[in-house]
């Protein structure tokens, strides 16, 4: 396959970063489906190497996670009857800083015990000292919290109360929110600051930055492994590339861990070469 050029692949690059699908960015950008695919896996797979080699000993205070739900090819209750392979309902888990807004840990699985497990390992992995850690109320957060930090952390769950299901029209809206309960679950958490708050809103921006976790559309992932990298692609724009509103840097910026700001041409950089195959002696056809 020809490499796309410079121009072209920096273009299609900032579309996936801005919520714009795949099919889509064939039509703009004039380009097939197979050459946005390649440089989707391509730069996924860049970005996960850079992230998992350079997001280390974070300095944080307080630190907020939270899993957020998608699909890849059918939701979870049609798939069991496709018995297709990586098909159903896809967590994305995410443990971000309070303060300077990075995605310190992320990762793609069911939502059990086993996932929230791996998630604060590779939490527990990439902190420089202990911090105030929130979830929500899901179980399997306890016991993951426990065994990956043994105590070494000030732990919060925050639980939400909520009020009777919405009907009708307002169906795919959540229950009200009538009253929080916060409740001490290790060390000696500042309750007063135990919130989820920037993680699920952090939700809301992968909504809106990745066609494919936009509901009621026809966008959603079919391939785990794209639905992958799109999610390394993503979050190394919002962790390098994108300047936040609020803090006025990026959050990589804020954390020290660059003292720059990249752009799209910096996660283009990262995706190496290809490499040149010899080709073979040529060989005349024979018209006998």
């Amino acid at each position: 396959m020809n490499r796309l050029d410079v121009k072209k692949r920096l273009q299609i690059l900032q579309m996936l970063c801005e919520g714009v699908s795949m099919r889509s960015i064939t039509r703009i950008a004039d380009v097939s489906y197979n050459g946005v695919q390649k440089l989707l896996v391509d730069a996924g797979t860049a970005c996960a190497d850079y992230h998992n080699e350079h997001v280390r000993n974070v300095t944080s205070k307080r630190v907020q996670c939270d899993e957020i739900w998608s699909f890849v090819y059918a939701k979870e209750k049609t798939a069991k009857i496709l018995k297709k392979e990586g098909a159903g309902d896809a967590w994305t888990w995410t443990a971000l800083d309070a303060y300077n807004k990075l995605i310190i840990s992320y990762l793609v699985g069911q939502r059990d015990a086993e996932n929230a497990l791996t998630l604060m390992n590779d939490l527990k992995s990439r902190l420089a000292n202990r911090v105030q850690l929130t979830t929500d109320g899901h179980k399997a957060y306890a016991d993951a919290v426990d065994n990956a930090f043994v105590g070494d952390i000030d732990y919060a769950m925050l639980i939400k109360l909520y009020g009777d299901s919405p009907t009708g029209e307002k169906r795919y809206s959540g229950s009200d929110v009538v009253g929080i309960k916060k409740t001490t679950m290790n060390g000696n958490p500042d309750l007063k600051a135990a919130s989820t708050s920037y993680v699920e809103r952090q939700n809301l921006n992968m909504r809106m930055g990745m066609r494919r976790f936009t509901r009621l559309t026809n966008g959603f992932s079919k391939k785990m492994e794209n639905h992958c990298h799109a999610l390394a692609l993503y979050f190394m724009f919002y962790n390098f590339v994108r300047i936040h509103t609020t803090l006025k840097v990026t959050p990589a910026m804020q954390a020290g861990l660059t003292d720059r700001l990249w752009n799209i041409e910096d996660i283009d950089a990262l995706i190496p070469e290809p490499e040149q195959r010899e080709r073979g002696a040529y060989k005349k056809k024979d018209l006998n």
